[in-house]
């Protein structure tokens, strides 16, 4: 690029990073979505709104070739969403890439796996960490977050925060998990985090 188009890449780059953030996304999504723009200016060396739908299908045909479906589609989604809030400009992206449909069952442990599972765990709050996501079905990274002060045991419901898409929700707690949970509380004295961190709160109270 000439520095021109260099200063003018600049400016819409961060004139993006500014609309991602004011949209609420994530800051992975911030972080692959800006990415994907970087991607398609650095291939071509050139401004993104001096690329053409035809160069576009070039520069996707080869990504394909060269990156996973899931890469494609994060980057696809990346450039629609600067094409229309940057550029101020309609893409007809189904008209340039389309991801296969590709439907796969997931791996569901049977009961007598997880009873297995958890009887391998050498800890009690790996144990607890283990019963915690398979009964509530939750992601390992809202296991991890959960808190003393998120489970309401006398509604048997556990509030998540900030799960998929900065959503909370409220999540049935079984009766099991509650005594479970509230074991491992008490031999933790406590802790401000029901897995077991090293961040403690002695004001916590008992959770069941």
């Amino acid at each position: 690029m000439t520095p021109k188009e260099q200063r003018r890449f600049n400016s819409l780059y961060q004139r993006h990073l500014r609309t991602l953030k004011l949209q609420g996304l994530s800051e992975r999504t911030i972080d692959a979505y800006a990415r994907a723009v970087r991607r398609l200016s650095g291939h071509f060396n050139a401004c993104p709104d001096k690329i053409s739908t035809d160069k576009l299908e070039q520069y996707f045909s080869e990504l394909v070739d060269s990156h996973s479906w899931s890469t494609v589609k994060v980057d696809r989604n990346g450039l629609q969403f600067f094409w229309k809030h940057i550029l101020k400009r309609k893409w007809q992206w189904l008209n340039i890439v389309k991801a296969p449909k590709i439907q796969s069952l997931p791996d569901i442990l049977t009961p007598q796996e997880i009873t297995q599972l958890i009887g391998a765990a050498r800890k009690l709050r790996y144990r607890v960490f283990i019963l915690t996501t398979y009964s509530m079905g939750l992601r390992l990274s809202e296991t991890l977050a959960l808190e003393v002060g998120d489970i309401d045991a006398g509604r048997k419901q556990v509030h998540i925060h900030r799960g998929k898409g900065h959503k909370g929700r409220g999540v049935p707690l079984p009766n099991l998990t509650c005594c479970t949970l509230r074991s491992l509380a008490i031999s933790l004295h406590f802790r401000r985090y029901v897995t077991g961190t090293s961040d403690q709160d002695n004001n916590e109270q008992p959770i069941c």
